[in-house]
């Protein structure tokens, strides 16, 4: 146990170090939230014993000092950074010392809301109208001259559209496009070149470059947050006066941004960027509120570091650090075996996460992850969490690199790479795991749907000897299954009554429900809605097979293979006698045809719809969804972490991209308001 005196001490280097990792090598150690931490306990550690506070501690500083090779540049007005709320009541809080500094009522105060971009602060000075310098942040005094790199800013004007005689600085944040760090990361995996880790790195990094010709190849853009007037000719009353001022010079400003009137409808608004903020073609860490009224916040004033009149609320955090216990490996219903990690439990994009994905024998050894290392590990929205790199701890012995076992530790049968693929398989097809999730996957929600077939109980069956196959499940009977221990005789009428309720699904979710390589949701509906019935797939040839829309060669030698499989012909025989339709029905939609003849691809999650329901919303519009962008495509809706290959085939072929946002109008119109460049 450290003394007060020496936990503070061994806080403040701890956090000029990431300090200095962050701001000034653009390389940052931990996620934002173990800094943020880091940070509380010093303050609360300052306040609680005075006599350890400090002018010069880190808790009172902005950023860190210059360490490159940029010359020095000395702010005419303080950068200042944010103090920071983590949740509605601190933030209600202090809209409470907002309304007390100012002798207001809490619904009497306008307030701008507004996205905190997770880029790097950037200032430009411009005069007369001309761009003159561009600078970081730095220590909130002094920054770096960066005044060659931002000009290479394909959205950052030279000369201001509106003319303007004096001095002014726009200050805002340089990041990159979802979109454009997707692009960029797959130009550097073409290269051979080495991938970055985020936006916010990629943005820094790329601005912060020694030759200029390496930034102007980056995808770098602008985003403007304030106006600063240092010959005092410009009269405004009104924070949203100078951003309309900053919009019609020609900067980019954030759409999202609007000015409220009282602390209720702040607060949800703030809430409302925590729900959308994948959907924003930017990444952001949190939401910026501030006082609209210039005048209110010259009574507010300031502290040594930040404003008294604006506030941070930090989003929850979708990236933490903690410790990776053992690496294990699942093998999945195809026989593919799966690297995952073994982790201590941590709060992640607000639910506990213990176990994330590593993805491929491949991807553990690029990313160089080992038992007892402290790890980053990222979860955003409903994405399945994943490592995303080890933390270097000075002076600790690291254990060997992790080794892909050779055997599944399941059957125990060999593990084998096939061809050039990254990924790994359990080639025996009787392997216990892969015979659990393929009955698991059939039963499942996107497939026939049998309640109360959840994978507990499938391995109870697979136990018991009562199954082995998707096909024996038809065959099970309510006096086999109320001898199993939990199920009574009412609980398993109820089964065997979900499991005949099953036999009427269509053609198209059965094809699904069997796992077939390739065949996933799109590529069986089109199959299915081609044919009508499994013996029609069946008896079709190969050419024929590939020449149905969204399907193509690789989809339909598998659906082939399939089809003249003995065992895959056996089982089929078996459901089709145990009363399964096997046939697609002929469904009219209610719904207007929106999109009808529209090929929509959909690329990302989209808020409040699974990919399957995306799809079918748009089926039951009269349209069809493929798995790729073509030059059919009629649009591609960007969700939330989407597919580089099809964002890149769109600019591509020019097709439009619209974000996910727009779904629910492209649904109702066929239209959409927004796009992304």
């Amino acid at each position: 146990m450290s003394t007060p005196r020496e936990r503070v001490a061994s806080l403040r280097e701890e956090i000029a170090r990431h300090n200095e990792a962050y701001y000034a090598k653009d390389a940052p150690t931990i996620p934002d939230a173990d800094y943020d931490a880091l940070l509380i306990e010093l303050r609360d550690l300052e306040s609680e014993y005075p006599e350890l506070a400090s002018d010069d501690s880190v808790s009172r500083k902005v950023g860190a000092g210059s360490t490159t090779v940029f010359s020095e540049v000395r702010h005419a007005a303080p950068m200042l950074s944010l103090d920071n709320v983590f949740d509605v009541t601190e933030l209600g809080a202090w809209a409470e010392r907002v309304a007390k500094g100012l002798g207001l009522g809490l619904e009497e105060i306008d307030f701008a809301v507004e996205p905190k971009i997770d880029g790097l602060a950037l200032s430009i000075t411009y005069i007369d109208g001309v761009l003159v310098q561009g600078a970081t942040r730095g220590d909130g005094q002094v920054g770096e001259d960066v005044t060659d790199n931002v000009r290479t800013i394909q959205n950052l004007p030279e000369t201001l559209a509106v003319g303007h005689r004096g001095r002014v600085e726009v200050r805002g944040e340089v990041f990159i496009a979802k979109s454009d760090f997707l692009s960029l990361n797959e130009h550097q995996r073409a290269l051979g070149a080495k991938e970055f880790a985020n936006p916010r790195n990629a943005a820094a990094g790329s601005l912060r470059q020694k030759d200029p010709a390496v930034s102007r190849e980056r995808p770098l853009s602008f985003l403007s947050y304030q106006l600063v007037d240092l010959d005092d000719s410009l009269s405004f009353e009104r924070y949203a006066q100078t951003i309309a001022q900053l919009s019609r010079w020609g900067f980019l400003t954030a759409a999202e941004m609007k000015v409220l009137h009282g602390a209720t409808p702040m607060i949800e608004h703030s809430t409302w960027f925590e729900e959308h903020r994948h959907h924003l073609a930017y990444e952001i860490d949190g939401v910026v509120i501030k006082v609209d009224d210039l005048a209110q916040r010259d009574a507010l004033g300031f502290t040594s570091r930040a404003p008294r009149w604006a506030i941070a609320r930090k989003l929850p955090p979708e990236e933490r650090a903690t410790r990776l216990l053992a690496i294990e490996v699942s093998i999945g219903r195809t026989g593919r075996a799966t690297p995952y990690a073994v982790l201590e439990p941590v709060v992640v994009a607000g639910s506990r996460v213990s176990m994330a994905t590593l993805h491929n024998e491949d991807q553990v050894a690029q990313k160089d992850v080992r038992p007892g290392d402290l790890v980053i590990v990222r979860k955003a929205g409903d994405v399945i969490p994943e490592v995303v790199g080890a933390v270097r701890e000075p002076g600790k012995r690291r254990k060997s690199p992790w080794k892909f076992p050779s055997a599944c530790p399941d059957c125990g049968q060999p593990l084998v790479r096939v061809g050039d693929e990254s990924d790994t398989y359990c080639v025996n097809p009787a392997c216990p795991a892969q015979q659990l999730q393929q009955i698991i996957h059939f039963a499942s929600r996107g497939a026939l749907d049998i309640e109360g077939l959840g994978e507990s109980r499938v391995a109870q069956l697979l136990t018991g000897g009562l199954i082995s196959d998707v096909a024996d499940l038809f065959e099970l009977r309510v006096e086999q299954l109320s001898s199993l221990e939990g199920l009574g005789e009412l609980s398993a009428t109820s089964l065997t009554e979900a499991i005949e309720g099953a036999k009427s699904a269509p053609l198209s979710r059965v094809l699904v429900g069997l796992g077939i390589r390739h065949v996933g949701p799109v590529a069986a509906r089109e199959l299915a809605n081609t044919f009508h019935s499994y013996e029609a797939l069946a008896a079709a040839p190969l050419d024929v097979l590939e020449a149905v829309e969204g399907v193509g060669p690789v989809i339909a030698a598998s659906m082939y293979e399939y089809c003249r499989d003995p065992e895959n012909q056996e089982r089929m025989r078996r459901l089709a006698s145990n009363g399964l339709s096997l046939r697609e029905p002929e469904v009219v939609s209610a719904l207007s045809p929106t999109l009808a003849a529209r090929a929509v691809v959909v690329t990302g999650a989209v808020g409040g719809y699974s990919r399957e329901q995306a799809e079918e919303a748009i089926v039951a519009r009269g349209g069809t969804s493929p798995g790729s962008v073509s030059k059919k495509t009629y649009c591609v809706v960007v969700g939330e972490a989407p597919g580089a290959g099809k964002v890149n085939k769109a600019r591509e072929l020019a097709i439009p991209m619209i974000p996910a946002s727009e779904f629910e109008r492209l649904l109702a119109t066929g239209a959409w308001n927004t796009t992304i460049a």
